[in-house]
């Protein structure tokens, strides 16, 4: 089955790397759904619904998003709250994520030093990325992990971007 990616990102268009990575996601239509969901609701009314249908047509489900203020941008939080419900994604009934792979791309614009415990911010992305892991524990979901591009803000060489698709792909591959 084609795998799910979730972009959500609110200026996709003036992204560097976000934006390179859906553009090298759609080389390959035949294994990877890209939804742009800051496109489809730019006005954050979500149909809950609709987006079960879409999981529920895919293998493998990647939230692909840059991390602002430490977190997910506001639409992809209101996904999750929306689209993953007591009934469909846990509780009674709610088996529609168990199993099925769950990942994370994400892109952070601070350096991979300053995520660590000796770091300007003293937490690792993947302490920072936990909700994320326990939400997908708590859907019986298969957690792969994250992939990340660290120091975004930066302005990062056209050949580091180049190289952040190539290894996206292979993450995703790997999945």
């Amino acid at each position: 089955m084609k795998t799910l990616v979730v972009i959500a990102h609110p200026n996709i268009e003036t992204s560097v790397v976000n934006n390179r990575w859906v553009e090298e996601l759609k080389k390959h239509p035949e294994q990877y759904t890209i939804h742009e969901i800051y496109k489809v609701y730019p006005h954050g009314k979500i149909d809950v619904e609709k987006e079960q249908k879409l999981v529920e047509s895919h293998g493998n489900l990647i939230f692909q998003f840059p991390i602002f203020w430490f977190n997910c941008p506001p639409l992809l939080k209101q996904w999750m709250d929306d689209v993953l419900a007591h009934g469909w994604a846990f509780g009674p009934g709610g088996d529609n994520l168990q199993g099925r792979k769950l990942a994370l791309a994400v892109s952070a614009g601070i350096r991979n030093e300053d995520y660590s415990d000796n770091g300007r911010y003293q937490f690792t992305l993947d302490q920072i990325l936990v909700p994320f892991k326990t939400t997908a524990l708590y859907c019986k979901a298969d957690y792969r992990s994250f992939f990340a591009f660290y120091g975004a803000e930066y302005e990062p060489s056209k050949s580091e971007i180049e190289q952040s698709a190539h290894d996206y792909l292979e993450f995703l591959k790997a999945l």
